[in-house]
């Protein structure tokens, strides 16, 4: 119950910290930070993962960037091997990187699948269902701390996905975990689909 409640406490702080955070950062110094740290080693030159299971930053929300970050650094969300990764990088470092990101203009991985028209229609009706629009808004693109989802990589979309459902991963809140309740895994796999196609 303590850990529960020091880590809601966390996360308040850092979602507090984001809106001015945003504001803050500079994508230039952020471009040269992400350079310096081999960022693009794993999620691409340009912010587009080339990688199976490391998603896509290239227009990604900056106050979402920022947060992750934050928790990353402050070891609240547990995912190797960024916590390691994201060591050392001050808060002024931290609203640059997600500056620079959410600068990027979005782009398709390589290696994206095909489009399969009745996977993605599936996919279409069951974010209709599940209501996705609402949050990650109608075109996906996000908002504030909410992450830009459209066009993200397909198996990274499906496993976060799982993770939500299974109760693995949780975000800030555990609105993901409910939401994703009882979805199969073949509707899931529709649903990473549907978004890995949209741009």
């Amino acid at each position: 119950m303590r850990r529960a409640r020091v880590l809601a406490a966390a996360v308040l702080a850092a979602a507090a910290f984001v809106p001015m955070a945003w504001a803050a950062g500079d994508a230039a110094r952020g471009a040269a930070v992400a350079e310096a740290r081999s960022c693009g080693g794993c999620h691409g030159a340009q912010g587009v993962s080339a990688q199976p299971g490391i998603p896509s930053l290239a227009a990604q929300q900056a106050e979402f960037v920022t947060l992750q970050m934050i928790l990353f650094r402050e070891g609240i969300r547990d995912a190797a091997p960024m916590n390691q990764l994201s060591q050392g990088l001050s808060d002024q470092q931290v609203e640059d990187l997600a500056a620079y990101y959410a600068s990027l203009p979005p782009g398709v991985p390589g290696d994206r699948a095909a489009p399969r028209e009745a996977l993605a229609q599936e996919g279409a009706r069951l974010s209709e269902r599940l209501r996705c629009g609402i949050c990650h808004r109608a075109d996906y693109h996000g908002q504030n701390q909410v992450p830009r989802i459209a066009g993200q990589r397909e198996e990274f979309l499906a496993h976060a996905l799982q993770g939500y459902r299974d109760g693995t991963r949780r975000g800030t809140d555990t609105n993901m975990n409910a939401v994703m309740y009882g979805v199969t895994d073949a509707e899931i796999g529709a649903l990473a689909h549907y978004l890995a196609q949209r741009q």
